[in-house]
Order: C-alpha cells, then structure tokens, then sequence
C-alpha cells in the first residue's frame, strides 16, 4: 500500500493526465469527469485522515496485549482452581475408603461428577487459546492494514477521553479481578480495611 504523498502524487497525476488529455475548451462530461476525480481526491484525503486518527496503534500497542493478558490470566486462574478441586476429590476418595453402604456410594459418584466436570478446564484452555491467536491474528492485520495510512509529519492525535469520563466512581472502582503484577495483596486489602476503624 502506498505511504500518504505517494498515493496523493498518484492522484494528482491521474487529474494531470485526464487534464493534458483535454484539448480546447471542456465539453459538459469533460468538466462532470474533472470535478468527479476532483471530489474523489478530496475523498481519499479524508478517509485517509480518518484512518490516520483512529489510533490504531493504541489498540496494537494497548487494547490486544491486555486482552490476551487478562485471557492468559484466566486459564492460569482457572487451571489453580482445577488443580485445588482435584486435590479435594483426592481427600474425599480416601475418605471414600472409610465409609460402608450408600455413603460410600453416594461419596464415589459425587467424586466422579466432579472429576468429569473438571474437564471444563481443559476445553476453556483450548478455546481462550483460540481467541488468544484470533487476536494476535487481527492485531497483524491491523498493523498492515494502517501502516500505509501513517503519516509521519501528521502531529499525534490526543487520546480520546470519553470512554474514562463517562464512567461513574464505582464502575472506576469496581473493574474485576486485576493481573497478578497489578493486583493488590491480601495485606493490602487488610491494611485498607484497618484504616477505615
């Protein structure tokens, strides 16, 4: 794809040539063709802007790797609670040992519901890991996709402030669990509580 003054060269020598084709005066669908190629230049300059604006590179640079953070995050989350459901039904199965009759039966069926349900994890692994190359794969592509639209004499477009604004003290607050580098602690929850007394 072609960077910004290539592609505006290109135009402008596509209006040159269709100028320098025209000899003596234009007729009527001479001057219709002219002001057509000149009102698609126009176009072409401000969808490229537009494009320009978008800040794409936020979501190549910000928006995707969070996403597949807080993905990765999950499957690490949900393998440790797996793996502390299987040691319990480990317990249980020696318990298992200990009882006679339908409890025992009762304590052997449950064990192995909850075995078979644990598969979950398994297939939850598989398709966030899905998702995860998904958007790595829109993440090249947008990549490509924009990087013919950059302008590197075009200032920086400020960040859009709307998003953050809009939102009330509490959805600010209340944003779910955080990754492991940005969570706080159980101290640190404690702390917080003590200061409130």
């Amino acid at each position: 794809m072609p960077d910004g003054a290539a592609g505006d060269d290109r135009i402008e020598a596509a209006v040159r040539a269709v100028l320098g084709s025209l000899s003596g005066a234009m007729t009527a669908t001479e001057a219709a063709l002219l002001a057509e190629l000149e009102a698609l230049g126009r176009e072409v300059a401000r969808a490229k802007s537009e494009i320009a604006a978008l800040r794409v590179e936020d979501i190549n640079d910000s928006h995707i790797p969070a996403a597949t953070d807080e993905l990765d995050a999950v499957v690490e989350h949900t393998a440790e609670a797996t793996n502390q459901i299987l040691d319990c039904c480990e317990k249980l199965e020696a318990l298992q040992a200990q009882l006679s009759g339908e409890a025992a039966e009762v304590v052997g069926t449950a064990v192995t519901r909850i075995y078979e349900a644990c598969s979950f994890q398994d297939i939850t692994g598989q398709r966030i890991g899905k998702v995860v190359a998904a958007l790595k794969a829109i993440e090249a592509r947008v990549a490509v996709a924009t990087a013919g639209f950059a302008r590197p004499d075009a200032p920086p477009v400020p960040a859009p402030e709307g998003e953050a604004a809009s939102q009330t003290e509490g959805q600010r607050l209340a944003n779910g669990p955080q990754l492991p580098p940005a969570a706080a602690s159980q101290a640190d929850i404690d702390r917080l509580l003590a200061s409130f007394d």
